[in-house]
């Protein structure tokens, strides 16, 4: 994933105290979770994720 797409569903789930995985997102959300950036909380009927301490340094990191 490119990083400007990282950037911009980081800022949708920051907006959201839990973010709903849409359908077909999986993959994205997954990669994000790898890199520490997200948290995936799995045992909910629909997955939901939480921006993690590191998602938000990345996200709003103003030197890149």
């Amino acid at each position: 994933m490119e990083k400007e797409a990282m950037k911009s569903l980081l800022g949708i789930i920051d907006q959201q105290v839990s973010s709903s995985i849409l359908g077909g997102m999986e993959e994205q959300y997954e990669e994000l979770e790898k890199l520490g950036y997200i948290q995936i909380n799995r045992h909910r009927v629909q997955h939901a994720a939480s921006i993690t301490p590191e998602g938000m340094e990345f996200l709003y990191d103003e030197k890149e």
